[in-house]
């Protein structure tokens, strides 16, 4: 607690209060592109109350139990911690969202921040989704999948091996491994593993992770900075510090005081902003953005790869299961055929040229002589075209969907069709005379009976 002291908007007796209260804040930010006019949000539509600095997001009167509702894993929402949303600000405030972008979220397991940048960009912009950590892909992967976008890259890559794409993105997001201070109230556990060894492990593991990706950055690009630490070594030195030995310049955001959060700022001049428990109903958070001065523009290489692309018939195929109106680039990996926006077919060989990609763009199946066996992540994709055979569920046969549970056989379509609830896709199952077949992925079933 000592550490704390004379920090900006740090107020002793309100801090310990608000954590010896032991009070949850629960909030999901609801995802745009899968809004269904008329339709609610299943167990969290009723007592929503707006969370005041994002677009999207909204406070929960009490936490249910996300498991259960079939919303949650059709993409409706996204659980996640209010004042991390406040990134929405931060991009807003400092870059110019109407054209296409380049940008990077470094650090993005398990998937909250880069769904809410899918959601901010462009349809035509690039969100590539870094993890270094191999195990945490997975549940970057499926939060990608079930958010639906298809303008992005995930990679799982250190952080050095995206300086060598020298000036390519536009803006690059670090919510840097930090000591994890601001999460005492959530995770009191953590309380355990906080030192002021560890503290220091972390403010050098910021600088080397913030100077590995900084070639990358183009001149005037921008930096988005966060840690959820109250330590100042890990938050505003770490500005100083971008500043005076990186060459950028602090960017200053507009916050309105009933919003709560402290206005910081280091020797530098260099702002940041603090999110206290006890000032806001959201969870400990620093963030900050600064905008790089130096660099050049992007040079594209003279040497790209090509596409591995199907035949003429082969992509008249598969175009009657996508959305018409979206151009399309197709290509085949391994035994599948991924589809991505048209005009990010060119940054495809520049990031994989550098970079580990666990997916491009959106799988959408397995191409046989007879037929495309579609994948699970199309299913749930914003490409997925409306006019494929649907069959709408009630929220028991939706559950019992989503457990790959048997389901009733007389259905009069048959062949591959989507199951919904709420009017958005589950995924798919496949129709035969006597039976059907359930092709909801396995690991992600759900293993536990509603209580």
């Amino acid at each position: 607690m000592t550490s704390l002291e004379g920090l900006p908007g740090f107020d002793r007796a309100a801090f310990e209060k608000v954590h010896a209260g032991g009070a949850q804040v629960t909030s999901i930010r609801v995802n745009s592109a899968k809004r269904v006019p008329g339709a609610g949000l299943g167990v969290v539509a009723e007592g929503l109350r707006r969370v005041p600095w994002s677009s999207f997001g909204y406070y929960l009167p009490k936490r249910p139990s996300f498991t259960f509702d079939p919303l949650f894993h059709a993409g409706a929402y996204y659980v996640q911690e209010a004042s991390s949303m406040f990134l929405e600000q931060a991009l807003r405030q400092t870059t110019d969202l109407s054209r296409p972008l380049r940008v990077l979220d470094l650090c993005a397991a398990p998937g909250g921040k880069s769904t809410l940048l899918q959601s901010l960009l462009s349809s035509d912009s690039l969100l590539v989704s870094n993890e270094v950590i191999r195990n945490r892909v997975h549940i970057l992967e499926e939060n990608m999948t079930k958010w639906g976008g298809a303008n992005s890259f995930i990679t799982s890559n250190d952080p050095k091996d995206f300086g060598r794409l020298e000036n390519y993105f536009d803006v690059i997001v670090v919510d840097a491994p930090c000591s994890g201070s601001g999460l005492f109230r959530r995770e009191p556990e953590a309380v355990k593993e906080w030192s002021p060894d560890n503290v220091r492990l972390c403010h050098q593991r910021q600088q080397r992770i913030l100077a590995d990706c900084w070639p990358s950055l183009r001149n005037d690009g921008v930096v988005i900075y966060s840690t959820c630490s109250y330590s100042r070594a890990e938050n505003e030195d770490i500005l100083d510090w971008i500043v005076e030995d990186l060459a950028a310049e602090s960017c200053r955001l507009e916050v309105s005081p009933d919003w709560g959060m402290a206005e910081t700022a280091g020797r530098s001049g260099a702002y940041g902003y603090r999110f206290y428990p006890d000032k806001l109903d959201g969870e400990g958070l620093f963030i900050a953005a600064l905008r790089k001065k130096g660099g050049g523009a992007y040079v594209a290489s003279r040497k790209k790869g090509m596409l591995d692309r199907p035949s003429k018939k082969d992509e008249e195929r598969i175009s009657s299961w996508v959305r018409p109106e979206m151009p399309m680039a197709y290509f085949h990996h391994q035994d599948l055929i991924y589809g991505l926006p048209a005009g990010l077919a060119a940054e495809l060989p520049v990031v994989q040229s550098c970079c580990y990609l666990k997916r491009a763009g959106v799988p959408l199946g397995q191409l046989s002589v007879k037929e495309l066996i579609p994948e699970h992540d199309l299913a749930l994709s914003t490409l997925i075209s409306p006019k494929l055979p649907a069959l709408s569920l009630s929220r028991e046969q939706a559950l019992q969907y989503l457990r790959k549970d048997e389901m009733g056989s007389d259905y009069a379509n048959r062949g591959w069709t989507l199951v919904q609830y709420g009017g958005l896709n589950l995924g798919w199952i496949k129709v035969l005379p006597g039976r059907i077949n359930n092709y909801y992925p396995k690991e992600w079933r759900i293993l536990r009976r509603e209580p």
